[in-house]
């Protein structure tokens, strides 16, 4: 597939503030475009918005909101004429059995990730059309794939792929390209937040090769930033994910069955009762429950 340079488009990305959004703005902006950056953190934002090469502004925003969005793809199209490129990346998790978990902050889940997702996109997708653009919505090998203990990020993930799917159908002919970007477990605070937890690290250890690695964030980001000026429909942060679809068929059987149960065996005295999947996790979560604290 051709690639379309990124000099002088205009890209927003949500979760702009730290991790795969923030070095994702940095390099869209090293290739030569405009970026406006959207999330909760305003410190955080307006420190890469300085860092990076070209034209950028920031804007606070939570992305379930429809009104604070539809105000901010109105300002970012009238602070640089246009946007061609909108990456729905914002997002939260949480971890631990589904019988413990905070019936708030799984369901919060679920809004950020899957309701954050089609906000975006319903908020740029009018720009979008004008320009002929393309929207990317990070997914995740959730998406590919269930796991014990993360029911609401996998089913958010799995939802912000069929949501995708769908929309491409909807605004192809349209001349807008839509992707999904696919993320194995990444470096990045969410990851690290989740670690800190030592039997939620040690459920994802106990997962098979290459799934219970943990990889480093710029390779992963460079495959994203390839993704876009291909305008491709599935990007893989890390190689291996594309060989996953041909077996994802069979991965619920597998987990969902003597795999899954014999390792929720072994971990359930740890992990039951204890609280987990009562908070968000990651510095990201933090500033997430936060910002509706204040409310």
């Amino acid at each position: 597939m051709s690639r379309v340079s990124l000099q002088g488009q205009v890209a927003v990305v949500t979760g702009a503030a730290r991790g795969v959004g923030e070095l994702l703005a940095r390099k869209l902006s090293a290739r030569g475009a405009h970026v406006a950056l959207v999330g909760l953190e305003p410190d955080e934002l307006e420190q890469v918005s300085a860092r990076l090469h070209t034209e950028s502004a920031w804007w606070h925003a939570d992305v379930t909101d429809h009104e604070a969005m539809a105000r901010v793809a109105a300002e970012v199209k009238d602070r640089f004429g246009k946007v061609d490129v909108a990456v729905a990346n914002a997002g939260v998790a949480t971890g631990g059995p589904f019988m413990d978990s905070d019936p708030v902050s799984w369901r919060r889940v679920i809004e950020v990730n899957l309701v954050g997702g089609a906000v975006t996109g319903r908020a740029f997708l009018p720009a979008l059309v004008a320009s002929r653009g393309y929207f990317l919505q990070v997914a995740s090998l959730a998406a590919i794939t269930p796991a014990p203990m993360m029911t609401a990020y996998c089913a958010s993930k799995s939802g912000v792929e069929a949501f995708a799917h769908s929309l491409r159908a909807e605004v192809g002919y349209r001349g807008v390209g839509v992707g999904v970007g696919y993320l194995s477990w990444t470096d990045t605070d969410m990851v690290r937040g989740a670690d800190r937890d030592e039997a939620l690290r040690e459920a994802r250890q106990r997962l098979p090769w290459p799934t219970n690695r943990t990889y480093p964030l710029g390779p992963a980001v460079d495959r994203l930033v390839d993704g876009i000026e291909r305008r491709s429909a599935h990007v893989y942060g890390q190689w291996w994910l594309r060989g996953m679809q041909g077996v994802r068929g069979y991965l619920p059987s597998l987990i969902g069955g003597a795999l899954g149960q014999r390792e929720m065996k072994a971990l359930a005295a740890r992990v039951t009762g204890r609280g987990l999947g009562s908070g968000l996790v990651g510095a990201g979560g933090a500033a997430d429950e936060k910002e509706r604290a204040a409310r």
